[in-house]
């Protein structure tokens, strides 16, 4: 599928997805600024989800290839979490298509202002590994795929969430929790992209353009994620976590 779009709107695009590859590697939520931005330039809503997830996932696999590239996680060591994600991302973007997820966008702000607290009231979370809660096998078999899943199903926050799973159940320090992360949105957003373009939905040229500022947003976000650690990853993942809180209180309420 594809749409003509002037010059001027394409740059815009290209920024915004520059702008949110750099957001999204480090705290995530870029889809904030990206899917309105879609919407605005008159997409159709599912061709903008699809085209909107189709550049999110050269984000995250830019970002994912810089962390394994930079042994910050190996993907021996996620292989299966891999897996996990991704049978549970395309078991949410199959079950969307005939449920309302309306019960998620009253739970999903809920969860994202409790992660926000629990950064700004633990400051001193994520600095060193501490001893897992569960083990790697059900963290494997139960958090990913429900975590793959709700990444299938709607989407925004999931890169928050894979990192706070892995830093809370398994004891990650903060740049390990988020490096990792980025290897299992990389899963879950393939999957959603593949019934995307099965449906025809995704709009090509403006995908291009923003896959262009996705991967260049995402190499600045990674090597800036790895020279400043958790210094700059916890306020911007309160930041947009409580930015993403209300960005669905919004949709119900405003």
């Amino acid at each position: 599928m594809d749409i003509g779009l002037s010059a001027e709107l394409l740059a815009l695009l290209f920024c915004v997805a520059l702008l949110a590859g750099f957001i999204d590697t480090i705290a995530g939520g870029g889809g904030l600024l990206t899917l309105p931005t879609l919407l605005l330039a008159q997409l159709p809503p599912v061709s903008a989800l699809a085209t909107n997830k189709m550049q999110s996932s050269f984000g995250t696999l830019t970002a994912a290839l810089t962390m394994l590239r930079r042994r910050v996680v190996r993907f021996r060591d996620v292989r299966w979490l891999f897996v996990a994600s991704l049978l549970g991302s395309a078991a949410g973007t199959l079950l969307v298509q005939f449920t309302d997820p309306g019960i998620l966008e009253v739970l999903i702000p809920l969860v994202l202002v409790l992660i926000a607290l629990y950064f700004l009231l633990a400051p001193a979370a994520g600095m060193e590994e501490t001893r897992a809660r569960i083990s790697r096998r059900r963290y494997g078999i139960t958090v990913v795929p429900l975590i793959g899943f709700y990444d299938g199903f709607l989407g925004p926050g999931t890169g928050s969430f894979f990192a706070f799973s892995k830093l809370w159940f398994r004891g990650r320090n903060l740049i390990g929790a988020t490096a990792v992360a980025k290897v299992l949105n990389f899963a879950s957003n393939v999957a959603s992209l593949v019934v995307f373009i099965a449906g025809g939905k995704v709009i090509w040229s403006v995908g291009a353009v923003m896959v262009l500022g996705q991967v260049i947003g995402a190499l600045i976000g990674s090597h800036t994620m790895i020279r400043h650690g958790a210094r700059i990853i916890r306020p911007m993942v309160v930041g947009m976590c409580l930015l993403m809180a209300l960005s669905y209180l919004w949709k119900q309420f405003g």
